[in-house]
Parts: C-alpha cells; structure tokens; sequence
C-alpha cells in the first residue's frame, strides 16, 4: 500500500465499492463527454469519496480505461475460450457482443467517438485492446484452418472486418432501425439475428463454399 492510500477491506465491502465506481463511470461517461465529467461526480453517484478512485484506479483516466477493458475484455476473452473451437461459434460469439451491448447501448458509440474523433484519453488504449483482439483472432483462425473448419484462402482481417460490421451496426442504428421496421428489436429479434448472421459468415467460412 502506498503512503496516503485509505485502508480498504472486504469488511469494508472493498469490491462492492469498486464495482460501483465503475458501473457509475459508464454511465458518467457515456451521458458526457469526457472533460465534463469529474472525479467527484463519479464517486457522488456510487455513493462513495472519492478518495477511493485514487486508491483502485490512480486517477480519472486510469477508472476510464479500467471502465473499457471491464466491458470488452470478456468479448476478447472468448477468443481463448472453446467457443470459437468450431465456426458455428460465431453466433454465439455475436449473441454476447449483443447482449453486451445492449445493456449499455452508448457504449459502441462512445468507442466511435474516441476513434473516430479523438475525444477522450482511451484511443491510445483501445487500440491496444483491438490489436490484441486482432492478434487472438487470426490466431484462432490459423487453428480452425489447420482443422479444415475454415477455407485455407480466408483472410482473418477480413473476416474480422465483417464481424464487426455484423455485430456493431445493429446497435449502434438500433433506434433507426426499429422506426423503419416498426418493431422493437427486443432479446428474441436479436437471438434471430445473431443465428443468421452466423449462418452468413458459416457460408462464407466453409471450405468449398
């Protein structure tokens, strides 16, 4: 522990508190823009001081960027796991970027406005994330062609490219989306959607297709 850090512990309710942290920086974050949002706004909105992002995050760019690797690092984790073991896991893949998602619907656009527009301190970051995204992936995809699951020509950034495409245009034009249908795309739409999206990609995929 570094001199000045308060003393935290379970009995305190030690993970409760950071986890409330973080759940309140998501939504500081994605309800304003970066420089508007301040430390001590964060920590009123967890109920707690705000000492306590010093002592789990250093300061407010450390909680931001621990605030993304909190919500996308399950979805790169899923590149280490069984389920992308046979292509068919791809719907399940896309099936939990949508669930993701779409309990924080801002999230994909607050990733946009980072990259796309440079605002907030996370493009550094997030680009880290997405290379290693890139790297698991077109490891995952030397495997499933080794194993004869992919056509031998594939090219994983391509196939990565198309993912995307797949899994973030559905949420991020969610609301025009379901003014031009007519139908809110509830949990059953999406279930539908990620099945056939995944049989897309299985037919593009599979060697002598």
């Amino acid at each position: 522990m570094r001199f000045g850090e308060p003393k935290v512990s379970e009995a305190d309710g030690a993970q409760p508190v950071r986890a409330r942290l973080l759940k309140s920086a998501l939504d500081c974050f994605l309800a304003d823009d970066y420089h508007e949002v301040s430390t001590r706004m964060i920590a009123e909105r967890a109920g707690a001081n705000v000492s306590m992002i010093r002592y789990y995050f250093g300061n407010k760019e450390g909680l931001y960027e621990e605030m993304i690797r909190e919500t996308l690092g399950p979805l790169l984790d899923v590149l280490d796991s069984p389920t992308l073991s046979a292509v068919s896991g791809l719907t399940d893949f896309l099936r939990l970027y949508y669930d993701t998602m779409i309990e924080r619907p801002e999230f994909p656009k607050l990733i946009l406005k980072v990259l796309a527009l440079n605002q907030g301190p996370g493009r550094r970051f997030i680009l880290q994330l997405l290379e290693r995204g890139r790297a698991r992936g077109a490891h995952r995809v030397a495997e499933l062609k080794a194993d004869g699951h992919v056509a031998g020509d594939i090219d994983p950034d391509i196939l990565r490219i198309s993912f995307i495409s797949l899994a973030m245009t559905p949420i991020l034009l969610k609301s025009v989306f379901e003014e031009q249908i007519g139908r809110t795309m509830d949990d059953a739409f999406l279930g539908e959607l990620a099945a056939f999206n995944g049989r897309l990609l299985l037919a593009a995929l599979t060697p002598g297709a």
